[in-house]
């Protein structure tokens, strides 16, 4: 079943049409995005204008944890089964992981500015980030090595996750405690929405680059074959 939906055809079929769609979610989301965050929403009485930078912060913050978790699985699956396509989207998610987690430590040292009176604070939750941002870099750099090095050093930096999520609570960090839980949020919905939102969106946009990325990968791997297949039939 799973071999069957790897197939060249069967990919470049199906994934035409959710391209379409995918991008067209998308401008409709980041209008929506944008609107929401910059019209819509209330300012925070104690934060004003700083509190908008949040609407993306956060959203950021939460895609470089899940594409790191989305990134870990597929090079596992790769270790096992060795297939490209886990390869090339693995490192798709490596590269879009990455400019998730830059744009959560700019984001977040631009409103810590104001509210901290600094950019940059050696606080358990913004340290550990920081260290997911060279786990990124680290992997990226093996990727040139050795694939299956690079795979490995994955799978063994998804330890930085859970001190990332509970840092807040294990120690006395600066960082304020995460404003959603499965008990609930303490964030209004007029505040709460903008936020998925954006998460929504950019989860879109991470999908389109995904699927664009496997596009052009079988077109590559198809275009190599049929040239192939030509000197073959041209040689004497």
């Amino acid at each position: 079943m799973l071999v069957s939906l790897l197939q060249p055809y069967f990919l470049m079929s199906k994934t035409k049409s959710y391209a379409q769609i995918l991008i067209g979610s998308w401008l409709f989301l980041t209008a929506m995005a944008i609107y929401l965050s910059l019209w819509a929403a209330p300012l925070d009485f104690q934060q004003g204008g700083n509190s908008r930078i949040l609407y993306v912060h956060v959203p950021v913050a939460w895609m470089s944890i899940l594409l790191y978790i989305a990134t870990a699985i597929k090079t596992f699956f790769f270790l096992l089964t060795k297939h490209p396509l886990f390869l090339r989207s693995s490192g798709t998610g490596i590269e879009m992981g990455a400019l998730f987690t830059f744009f959560t430590l700019v984001t977040g040292s631009f409103w810590g500015r104001p509210m901290w009176g600094t950019f940059w604070v050696w606080d358990a939750r913004l340290t550990s980030v920081l260290i997911l941002f060279f786990i990124y870099l680290g992997a990226l750099c093996f990727q040139k090595l050795s694939v299956e090095l690079a795979s490995i050093f994955i799978c063994v930096g998804l330890i930085d996750i859970p001190i990332i999520k509970f840092s807040v609570n294990w120690w006395n960090t600066l960082h304020q405690p995460g404003s959603i839980s499965r008990f609930g949020t303490s964030i209004h919905l007029s505040m709460l929405i903008p936020i998925l939102v954006h998460f929504a969106n950019f989860i879109l946009l991470t999908s389109i680059f995904f699927v664009l990325e496997t596009r052009l990968l079988i077109l590559s791997f198809l275009e190599s074959s049929l040239t192939e297949e030509i000197e073959a039939r041209e040689v004497p």
